[in-house]
């Protein structure tokens, strides 16, 4: 087993092809990875190799180059001699996407993706003259039933996240692509993990492989800041907005446990002007690729993804990370948070905990990982606008360092000889240029430091028609209502959930507002109707008390009265009944 040292020299002391180191620096990398120093020299000797990396250490450059150079040499270059899986779509698209890019200044070298969603036709007419084939298992054992592709010719296959593609359920589809190979190909499996499953891959089908291990955690997590908030149940979406508010970021992507989850999310942030997407399984792949695309190219800033969908981003600009949910375990922690801080580049990661078992949870994973999770406070609504009021007063400085155009100075004097003074008039114009965003979500800080529920407050209850039956818990109508509203959670009362429906209580004063603002809502993923809820036994009590006024003490009184009859007739009737049964 080789261990990679912290230290690599430039791609010279690889003895790359002029031609490749080329198309490197046009892509502008200046150095290997720790993956790609050690892989290469290996896979060009023919030897069957393991390389246990993360995803982000540059793994696909560190198989694509070898895989370029082998056809390079060979002298048939008319039949397949390359095939690389992939577990999913957007990985298949990217890794040939880069050999492409790899093999701009070189000649003969036809790489071709493969992948479910997309036209079989187009790919049945690209295989005819392919020599790299890029594809998912399941994809590529369909060209092998129809006879669209033949691997008799391969040299090299590469198997890149294998541990993931066995997780799919890929196992059977693997072997079976395997065996059409010829026995003396070279064989090549990178691994994030290494299961059972994989060392059963390793056993059947590799002969005396070299083990390539880094010390992945430390390569993907060193050049990112990992933080953590804490908020209140049912505050994580606000908080989310207002960690977007505060730092701005180009391109960010939030990470969900759960489909609905990334749905629901993703219309929250457009609802509040942020150019958010969603990606997950249930999109089809024309969707995806869209998704995608306008993520790479800046039009989506925000991308709301679930962990499966997320094997496939491979975008090197992401400057935040936000885990809106906590990921299920660490390798999941590492994936999502390796997507920032790429190729040697800082990134920054934002987890949102709510509550103690949360917090502990993640404090668990960066134990394990061994890094230093910091803990920071959500921006309030003044600590955003005091940043954009800095940036406003940058830009009014840079527009003061040129002078103003004879028309502007023209009706200054104007305004001047109208009587209005110079500090008037430039408060005037910063108003009209700078209209700030309006964030209408309260301080999450301060909610925190409330205790208790107003107990002067007027209630009016509230009917959602989802219940029990649809598994909702108060927690969920809680986020529904603070996540559209100015209400926080405590200024919400009593919660009822029934089997079809549920109950809150909401503060008289604001029970328009929530109606107004839960237009179109979901709950649990359902789309829910709201309406002022009307007891009968209630209105028929508020009539017949002073118009709609509590009961006076009298019947209080009254009331306890009737109570304790009830309790003596009822033990009149069970000695009643002792005395029966002892007959």
């Amino acid at each position: 087993m080789s261990e990679i040292s912290d230290m690599t020299n430039g791609f010279e002391e690889l003895h790359l092809p002029k031609e490749i180191m080329k198309a490197i620096a046009d892509l502008g990398y200046e150095q290997p990875t720790q993956i790609q120093y050690q892989s290469i020299p290996v896979m060009r000797s023919g030897r069957d190799m393991i390389g246990r990396s993360q995803t982000g250490t540059g793994k696909t450059m560190a198989f694509a180059i070898p895989a370029i150079e082998m056809i390079n040499a060979a002298e048939d270059k008319t039949h397949v001699l390359a095939i690389i899986m992939l577990p999913t779509r957007e990985l298949a698209m990217q890794c040939c996407g880069e050999i492409k890019k790899l093999t701009k200044y070189c000649e003969g070298i036809r790489p071709v993706e493969v992948y479910g969603g997309a036209p079989m036709d187009r790919q049945i007419t690209k295989l005819k003259r392919a020599n790299i084939v890029v594809g998912t298992p399941g994809r590529i054992m369909d060209h092998l039933r129809r006879r669209t592709l033949k691997l008799d010719h391969v040299r090299l296959a590469v198997l890149d996240e294998a541990d993931e593609m066995l997780s799919m359920g890929f196992k059977e589809d693997m072997e079976t692509i395997l065996r059409e190979t010829p026995s003396e190909r070279q064989t090549v499996l990178f691994s994030a993990t290494m299961p059972d499953a994989v060392m059963s891959i390793t056993e059947d089908f590799q002969v005396d492989p070299e083990i390539i291990q880094i010390n992945s955690k430390k390569v993907t997590l060193d050049n990112i800041k990992q933080c953590y908030v804490d908020v209140p149940m049912g505050r994580k979406t606000d908080a989310l907005k207002l960690l977007l508010y505060y730092y701005e970021p180009s391109l960010s992507i939030v990470f969900c446990n759960t489909k609905k989850m990334a749905e629901e999310i993703s219309s929250a942030l457009i609802q509040s002007g942020f150019n958010a997407e969603a990606l997950h399984g249930d999109l089809k792949q024309s969707q995806r690729t869209t998704v995608m695309d306008k993520f790479r190219n800046g039009i989506t800033s925000v991308l709301v993804a679930t962990d499966v969908a997320a094997r496939g981003i491979d975008v090197n600009d992401v400057e935040y990370v936000f885990n809106y949910d906590i990921p299920q375990n660490t390798e999941y922690y590492v994936h999502r948070i390796g997507r920032t801080g790429r190729i040697g580049k800082e990134g920054n990661s934002i987890t949102i905990c709510s509550g103690r078992r949360q917090v502990y949870s993640l404090l668990d994973i960066a134990h394990s990982v061994k890094s230093n999770i910091e803990e920071i406070s959500v921006p309030t609504g003044d600590d955003i606008n005091y940043k954009i009021a800095e940036k406003n007063i940058t830009q009014v400085e840079k527009s003061l360092a040129e002078p103003a155009a004879d028309r502007y100075r023209d009706m200054v004097n104007l305004l001047l000889s109208e009587g209005y003074s110079l500090f008037d008039i430039a408060a005037a114009a910063l108003q009209m240029n700078f209209s700030e965003k309006e964030i209408k979500i309260r301080d999450i800080r301060s909610e925190r430091k409330q205790s208790g529920r107003n107990s002067h407050v007027d209630y009016t209850k509230i009917m959602l028609n989802i219940g029990r039956a649809s598994r909702v818990a108060p927690n969920h109508i809680v986020a529904s209502i603070t996540e559209r509203s100015l209400l926080h959670g405590s200024d919400i009362g009593k919660i009822e959930i029934y089997d079809d429906f549920s109950v809150a209580a909401v503060p008289s004063s604001s029970v328009d507002e929530v109606l107004d603002m839960m237009y179109g809502a979901k709950v649990c993923g359902r789309p829910v109707k709201v309406t002022v809820f009307e007891d009968k036994n209630t209105s028929r009590v508020h009539k017949n008390n002073n118009n709609g006024r509590k009961p006076q003490s009298k019947s209080k009184e009254f009331s306890k009265k009737k109570s304790s009859d009830k309790k003596s007739s009822s033990k009149k009737v069970y000695r009643k009944g002792a005395k029966r049964h002892g007959q």
